[in-house]
């Protein structure tokens, strides 16, 4: 396994594995004995960043969410795990009531929600203290102030019940807007930003449940550019593998990737796998880690066995040759 730092104050960075493992479906989807197996693996190899949500995954079984937060409290208590794993959770998505598909009724980032949410996604963790928060989700037409949520961040901070914060899935100018108030403030800002990204570039402006203006959950030019400028950021990248499309044809890629830029870059991946002799996913994964804007790639596994594909592509070294097949294909 290969590591990195994230965050830059001394009393909260950590390091972490340059692979995160996602837990999104774990005691839901995935029952806890495959659970179990796949984070054992995972620290066996040396991972110890994980990643999950408290609203994780309401959609699966018609709740709130909250099970897999409650899967990884039992799972770290079992196995005596303390703070060697970094886990990363998430506020904000969890809807107002039970739901079975994405809903827009959701509990937002009020400085109530704040509290009392990571009081109890530490109660389901079993932890005093949360390692890294994400405010997850902005929700268009929210009234809750900005100043509001960055002040309830910082203060949770402040208080030792959070280590680094984070965001996902907000526009670029919030979270620049978010920084700017907390450095103003003398708080502590976001340092962790999680979106998704992959090899394949998706349309952005296609409408969403989120917002009529396009996808604000998905990497594109104005957040590549701002990690270019602002080096201290780290990215994570969501669902980089599209839910098996590279390598499964019953998985076809969504309409967003419905566009004359898909087939070049399938057909320059495919040269640079032939090469290697990794799959697909490998050489996706090792395009993220290794980028000149370095990712960690937040992979999902519902067995062992794709865990350990995700696994061997951390010692996948790209060439200088590879890569540029790799870019220049639009």
């Amino acid at each position: 396994m290969k590591y990195r730092m994230i965050g830059g104050d001394p009393r909260t960075r950590r390091e972490v594995s340059v692979l995160s493992l996602g837990a999104m479906l774990f005691g839901t989807a995935t029952d806890e004995a495959t659970s179990y197996a796949i984070l054992d693996r995972f620290v066996e190899a040396g991972g110890t960043f994980v990643d999950t949500a408290n609203n994780y995954a309401y959609w699966v079984n018609g709740t709130q969410g909250g099970e897999s937060e409650a899967l990884l409290g039992r799972w770290r208590r079992s196995r005596g795990v303390t703070d060697e794993v970094v886990i990363a959770t998430k506020l904000g998505g969890r809807p107002n009531a039970p739901a079975t598909g994405l809903s827009h009724d959701l509990e937002g980032l009020s400085a109530q929600v704040i509290r009392e949410s990571s009081e109890r996604s530490r109660e389901r963790l079993g932890v005093d203290k949360l390692d890294l928060l994400y405010a997850h989700a902005y929700l268009e037409g929210s009234k809750v102030p900005l100043a509001e949520t960055v002040e309830a961040f910082g203060g949770l901070v402040e208080d030792g019940t959070v280590g680094l914060l984070g965001a996902s899935n907000h526009w670029v100018w919030r979270l620049e807007r978010a920084r700017n108030l907390a450095a103003a403030a003398g708080l502590p800002g976001y340092e962790v930003l999680q979106y998704h990204h992959s090899y394949l570039r998706p349309r952005t402006d296609l409408p969403t449940l989120r917002s009529e203006d396009g996808n604000l959950g998905v990497v594109g030019g104005n957040l590549l550019s701002y990690l270019r400028a602002e080096p201290e950021l780290t990215l994570v990248a969501y669902s980089p593998l599209l839910g098996g499309g590279y390598v499964r044809d019953d998985k076809p890629f969504d309409a967003a990737f419905d566009h004359p830029g898909t087939p070049r870059r399938l057909a320059a991946l495919r040269e640079v796998a032939k090469e290697t002799g990794a799959s697909l996913n490998q050489v996706v994964l090792a395009w993220l880690m290794g980028g000149d804007i370095p990712m960690i790639p937040l992979v999902g596994a519902s067995s062992v066995e794709q865990l350990e594909e995700s696994l061997a592509a951390v010692d996948l070294e790209l060439t200088a040759q590879q890569r540029t097949t790799l870019d220049a294909a639009y």
